[in-house]
C-alpha cells in the first residue's frame, strides 16, 4: 500500500425527503448496497443489505430507517465500513428504492427527496434526485476496490424501472438501466 493513498475507507450515505402531505399515503425510500466478490462484480451480488439487515461481518449496516421521512435531519442513514470488508469483495453498488406497497411511487412524488454521501466530513456526493424524476428506484454510488486494496468511489445516479427486491438484484448490472 502506498503510504500517500488512502483511499475511502468509511462512508456514511444519508437520504431525507419530506412526509408526504395529510390524506395521502406515506413515502417510503430505503437505502439499499449490495456486495459483490471479485470473481463476479457485476451480474450476481454475493449479499444485499437493506432495512433489517446488515452484512454477516457488520461492515456495512444501516443507522436510521424511515418509513415515511418524519425525522429530523436526514431520514435514513447507512455505514459502510469498507476498509474492513472481506479482501474478496471487489465492487459495492448503494441505491434507494421506493417501497411500491401503495401503487406504482417514482421520484417525483417524493417531496424535496436529497441524498449526501461523505467519508467522514468529506462530502463526496449530494443529489436531489432530479435526473430520474420517473424513476422508482436509482443506484446513487459505486465503490469498487483496486489492485492495491485501496477502494475508490464512482458517483453514479442511475434510475431504475423496479421493485426495491428486483432493483436489489440488478443495481450493479450496468446493461439494465
Amino acid at each position: 500500500m502506498n503510504g500517500l493513498n488512502k483511499g475511502i475507507s468509511k462512508v456514511e450515505v444519508s437520504v431525507k425527503w419530506d412526509p408526504s402531505p395529510p390524506g395521502e399515503p406515506a413515502i417510503d425510500l430505503d437505502i439499499v448496497a449490495a456486495t459483490y466478490l471479485a470473481t463476479d462484480t457485476h451480474e450476481n451480488p454475493d449479499y444485499v443489505v437493506h432495512f433489517d439487515s446488515r452484512s454477516p461481518d457488520g461492515t456495512i449496516y444501516l443507522n436510521r430507517d424511515s418509513k415515511d421521512g418524519k425525522g429530523f435531519g436526514w431520514d435514513e442513514v447507512m455505514t459502510l465500513e469498507l476498509s474492513r470488508l472481506n479482501k474478496r469483495y471487489a465492487r459495492v453498488m448503494v441505491g434507494v428504492a421506493i417501497q411500491q406497497r401503495t401503487g406504482r411511487r417514482t421520484f417525483v412524488g417524493v417531496h424535496n427527496p436529497a441524498l449526501r454521501i461523505r467519508e467522514g466530513y468529506t462530502v463526496l456526493a449530494e443529489d436531489d434526485f432530479g435526473s430520474v424524476l420517473g424513476a422508482t428506484a436509482t443506484a446513487i454510488a459505486e465503490f469498487v476496490r483496486d489492485d492495491s486494496g485501496e477502494w475508490a468511489f464512482r458517483p453514479t445516479v442511475r434510475g431504475f424501472d423496479a421493485d426495491p427486491a428486483t432493483f436489489a438484484r440488478i443495481m450493479g448490472n450496468t446493461d439494465e438501466a
